[in-house]
């Protein structure tokens, strides 16, 4: 443990935290069970002591034989929920960045999808689906008109927005530019009053030594868990949240 120990408890349970709050739009949640919307993003989440019922409510909401992402520390499963991916991950906080605006990386949007979703491909940052640039913050830089490199903002939390979507086409890796957009969306997210955070897999040396050599402070470690809702969990018919 760093000397972040004091850090708010919004980022020991960031999807819960958000998907309560400033993304509560992109929520479809079931008691206090919460996931994304499916076209948005894979991940949900539980309360940080979840009960029975919560589990319960996870199941009915994702649907019996579904696949769901969760992430942090208090994710142990109850027994019939197969854990089909665990991936152990790190968690960083934008503690000393030298934040600064990049003139040629221009932002992205709806109308870029095409190219964010071909470059997505190529480089595989992790889930990406048709409405995740519905998170906003997204910027890219181009070369030759090819969209080559791009990074944006995932989870937001009171007070913290997660950078995500970090990739570089393998073609154009080595000039610096992931760590000049990572910089350039810090900035952004510092100027909307907010401090950036960040996960990384713990075993991408790469991603690890970038984010630290930017400025980045390890705050913890936290696993993410693909689990599958036992069919025998719910009835399929009940249906998903309201």
């Amino acid at each position: 443990m760093t000397g972040l120990e004091q850090t708010p408890l919004p980022l020991d349970n960031p999807v819960y935290a958000a998907l309560t709050g400033p993304h509560a739009h992109l929520a479809e949640s079931l008691g206090r069970a919460v996931r994304y919307q499916p076209d948005v993003s894979p991940f949900a989440a539980l309360p940080g002591e979840p009960t029975a019922a919560d589990w319960a409510d996870l199941a009915r909401l994702a649907g019996a034989g579904s696949a769901v992402t969760l992430s942090g520390g208090h994710v142990v499963p109850p027994d019939g929920w197969d854990v089909v991916l665990r991936l152990e991950g790190v968690q960083f906080v934008a503690s000393r960045v030298d934040l600064r605006v990049d003139e040629e990386a221009e932002p992205l949007g709806a109308d870029d999808l095409a190219e964010i979703l071909d470059l997505v491909e190529r480089t595989q940052p992790g889930p990406f689906r048709k409405r995740t640039i519905d998170f906003g913050g997204y910027l890219g830089i181009r070369r030759g008109g090819r969209l080559v490199a791009m990074a944006g903002t995932r989870m937001h939390l009171p007070g913290w927005t997660e950078i995500s979507a970090v990739c570089t086409d393998g073609a154009h890796r080595g000039q610096g530019l992931a760590d000049r957009l990572v910089r350039a969306v810090a900035a952004n997210i510092r100027a909307d009053g907010q401090t950036a955070f960040l996960h990384s897999a713990a075993g991408n040396a790469s991603a690890v030594r970038l984010y630290t050599a930017l400025g980045f402070e390890l705050r913890c470690e936290t696993p993410f868990l693909v689990l599958r809702v036992p069919e025998h969990a719910v009835d399929s018919t009940e249906g998903r949240s309201r």
